[in-house]
Order: C-alpha cells, then sequence, then structure tokens
C-alpha cells in the first residue's frame, strides 16, 4: 500500500466503501460531537489552523510556509504547532532543526523549524502556550481541525482539486475525517488548490454556506539542474502522484519512479536499492523535502545516498496574492473579540 489510506479510499465508491457504511457512521457521529465541542481551552494570541477534510496530504505544510511568510511580513512573530505525526516524542517539544531527527519530532515540523519557531504536543493547548511562552503572537496550527482541542480563530481548510474527498464516505470507509456539513459551517474559508475538477461541488457547497473560496497552485521552486535530465524518482508521502507530476514540470524526464507509505522511514535495504537502480540506468536520484527530512541525521546507506539526492520543493502560490495577510488579519480580529468576550462573561 503506497500510503495509510486505502487506494479504494479515492475512487468511486464501491462495495467496500458501502459495506463500511455503518462502521463510518458511528465514527461520524463521534467525530462530530467531538467538533461541536464548545468548551475549548484558548490562549491570548490568535490561532489560524491550516487544516483538510480528509486523511492525506492536501498541500497544508506549504500553505503554512506561505501564512507565516505573510505574517513576518506584517511584523508579527508566527509560531507553528504541530502534533509531531510520525515523531516518538511525546512531550511537548519546542523543535531545533540542527538537532532533532524526523523519527524524533515528525518530517513535517523539521521542514516548519526552518520558517519559524515550531512547538509539537500532543495536547495542542500545552502546545499553544509554550508558543506564547517563547515570544509568538500568531500561532499557526499545523492540522487539528476536527479535534476541538484548541479554540481556533481562523480555520483554513484546504482541499486538492484531483484527489478532492475521495469516494466522500467517512472513515473508514472513506477519507472524510467528520460530517461534511459539519466541517463547512466551521471553517472560516476553503482553499482550493490546482485547477482539477475534484473540488468544484465543494466550492460549491462552500459558496451556499456563505465562506470564500481561495486558489492557490503548488510551484515548483526553480530547479534548472533538472532541466533535461533522466531522473529516478521515489517519494513517502500521501499522493506521490503529485510530486512525480511536478518532477515533470521542472523538465526532468521521469524514467523511473518508486513510492512508499506516507511519512515512511526507509530501511538500509531500500536505501541501497534506490542507489543500485539508479546506478544501473544511470539516473538522477530525486525526491520530496519531507522525505529528505526524514534522511537526515542517519549513517550507512543513508550517508551514500544524500550527496547524490536532488530535492525538488514547492511554494504555495495564491491567486490573490493578499489572501494570506486578508486571513490573518481576520484571525486577529476573531482573536481581539473572543478575548473582549471573554473578559466581559468574566
Amino acid at each position: 500500500m503506497v500510503s495509510e489510506a486505502p487506494p479504494f479510499w479515492w475512487t468511486k465508491a464501491d462495495w467496500r466503501a458501502w459495506s463500511l457504511s455503518p462502521v463510518s457512521y458511528l465514527y461520524g457521529r463521534i467525530a462530530g460531537r467531538r467538533m461541536a465541542r464548545k468548551d475549548r481551552p484558548s490562549v491570548s494570541v490568535p490561532v489560524l489552523c491550516v487544516g483538510n477534510f480528509t486523511v492525506g496530504g492536501a498541500g497544508k505544510t506549504p500553505t503554512a510556509f506561505a501564512i507565516a511568510k505573510a505574517a513576518i511580513n506584517k511584523g508579527l512573530t508566527p509560531g507553528f504547532l504541530s502534533r509531531g505525526y510520525g515523531g516518538s516524542l511525546d512531550v511537548t517539544t519546542l523543535v531545533d532543526p540542527h538537532h532533532h531527527r524526523a523519527d524524533a519530532v515528525g518530517d513535517e515540523p523539521l521542514l516548519l523549524a526552518r520558517e519559524a519557531k515550531t512547538v509539537i504536543s500532543r495536547r495542542r493547548f500545552e502546545g499553544a502556550e509554550r508558543l506564547v511562552a517563547e515570544g509568538c503572537n500568531f500561532i499557526i496550527m499545523d492540522d487539528g481541525f476536527q479535534s476541538a482541542r484548541l479554540t481556533i480563530d481562523f480555520a483554513l481548510v484546504v482541499v486538492d482539486s484531483v484527489r478532492g474527498i475521495g469516494n466522500g464516505h467517512l472513515v473508514p470507509g472513506g477519507p472524510v475525517r467528520a460530517p461534511l456539513d459539519l466541517q463547512l459551517r466551521q471553517m472560516s474559508s476553503m482553499l482550493k488548490v490546482g485547477n482539477g475538477p475534484a473540488a468544484d461541488a465543494l466550492v460549491r457547497r462552500a459558496a451556499r454556506a456563505g465562506r470564500p473560496v481561495q486558489v492557490a497552485n503548488l510551484v515548483p521552486m526553480e530547479n534548472s539542474d533538472l532541466k533535461g535530465k533522466r531522473v529516478f524518482a521515489f517519494a513517502g508521502i500521501a499522493d506521490p502522484a503529485k510530486f512525480y507530476r511536478t518532477v515533470s514540470m521542472v523538465g526532468a524526464e521521469l524514467v523511473a519512479t518508486r513510492s512508499f507509505p506516507d511519512h515512511h522511514y526507509f530501511a538500509e535495504d531500500e536505501i541501497r536499492d534506490l542507489l543500485v537502480d539508479a546506478r544501473k540506468q544511470d539516473l538522477q536520484l530525486v525526491t520530496t523535502a519531507k522525505d529528505r527530512a526524514r534522511l537526515l541525521g542517519h549513517h550507512g546507506a543513508t550517508e551514500e545516498l544524500l550527496p547524490q539526492l536532488s530535492v525538488v520543493d514547492v511554494e504555495m502560490v495564491f491567486d490573490d496574492p493578499h489572501a494570506p495577510a486578508k486571513m490573518i488579519d481576520q484571525a486577529i480580529l476573531n482573536c481581539r473579540n473572543r478575548l473582549l468576550t471573554s473578559r466581559r462573561s468574566g
């Protein structure tokens, strides 16, 4: 399996999705009750959550980067709050990209920590308080939209326009994390990534719910050294096909690919196989920034692989370049209103 998400989640609903409907119904009831909770703990600074409707990647990390850059440009001190998925540490931790490895804190937090202070915590409120103590005055929460463990001032839900919400069924019959109507009501804005048709129905539903929709594209960063080269691309992310399309976009000749599960930690023999197969066909090995982050700090075959490895990184480019700043302003306003209401009721 290429991802934790079964392949049938991303195709038209079949007997497997329908046979799991009773379990999906129960899951939806529990997830819906949790999302609808009103008594969430809160912190004294604005919290903007970057989430998605489904299990699996939709472009949350590049979106979080774009918002952090806009916050820095506005003179704010942003901090990232992550659960640290894929990491072993279960204590609230300030991530040090020069000290920590991905197997301790997770691959995404390692990348985020290069841009701004990043805290991982299984307890979102505790992690948010740590960021405030570290001097952050604007928190960007990576995921956690459905968890109801922290008051959110602005919820941006990212949806991929090629995969959409898959078969539309709730976990475990499909990839949807909570009842869609509830998610649409609780989100502040939707971000449609790309120009595919799979998100069109969601865009219409968001419009009917009175929620604004932003559009953006994942654009590969300048990587001219791959133009015209024959490459062997590998990836352990939720949607490897998206990465392979990006490799082609930079002008490389995609000769071979190899996909691994999302957040995969590479075994020694897997790395050796990549090196041998690339050498046999005289191919340049290429991967994602997240996959490279999981390789850093390891020895053995990894030390041989890293110097030979090219990374194709991407950035989220909004159709409206002012959109991230507008969302930040709205989060700040919502936070002020929240604190004012809290003082009045207190």
